[in-house]
């Protein structure tokens, strides 16, 4: 069941709000300035988070909303509000900075925006955070750097798996291997309740 007070449910309302100040920035002029991720960051450093939640289009917009649904609706039942929504916004700015760094070398625009990376992180997340992985992780002695290259390799599969022209894959990559790595962490995992005496 879906709370009224859903963060999945809030991050798209956002994404609407957002949209609409959008329309009115594009109309004056602005719209690059408050909301493109571009280099320097330091010109903009707002964009860091306000190109999270930005998108170049309604269908860009529609299409992040779907893509958050599911793996929103599943994490948001695992973690708190707070730290579903900082763990939105640091998947989502890095993902969008390492863009921006890494994708003019590769061809791509030196400009990125929307939610794409921090989605590919919640999905990556609930990969690696689940009782299967766990099961099949703990099964086999790996070493940090064994699942490091694991992760890497099971990131680069999944992003040229969904690629498309156009698409910023060094932010899907990103999201999808900070994903990864947080939930082996298990980052995003409620804290005990300390209030609540423990039985024995």
């Amino acid at each position: 069941m879906v709370s009224a007070r859903s963060p999945t449910l809030t991050t798209i309302t956002l994404f609407v709000v957002v949209f609409a100040v959008e329309t009115v920035a594009r109309l004056l002029g602005v719209f690059p300035a408050l909301f493109v991720l571009a280099p320097p960051v330091t010109t903009n450093p707002w964009t860091i988070v306000t190109s999270v939640y930005a998108h170049s289009g309604p269908v860009h917009l529609l299409w992040n909303a779907i893509a958050l649904l599911l793996p929103g609706f599943i994490l948001e039942h695992q973690t708190s509000e707070l730290r579903y929504h900082a763990f939105f916004v640091a998947a989502g700015a890095t993902a969008g900075v390492a863009e921006i760094t890494i994708g003019p070398l590769l061809g791509s625009p030196a400009g990125v925006l929307g939610a794409s990376g921090a989605v590919f992180a919640f999905i990556g997340y609930l990969l690696s955070a689940n009782r299967l992985a766990e099961a099949a992780i703990g099964g086999v002695e790996l070493s940090g750097r064994t699942q490091l290259l694991a992760f890497v390799i099971l990131a680069i599969a999944v992003t040229v798996a969904t690629g498309q022209p156009g698409v910023a894959l060094i932010a899907h990559f990103t999201g999808f291997l900070v994903g990864l790595l947080a939930g082996r962490a298990h980052l995003l995992r409620r804290s005990p309740d300390r209030s609540v005496p423990s039985s024995r």
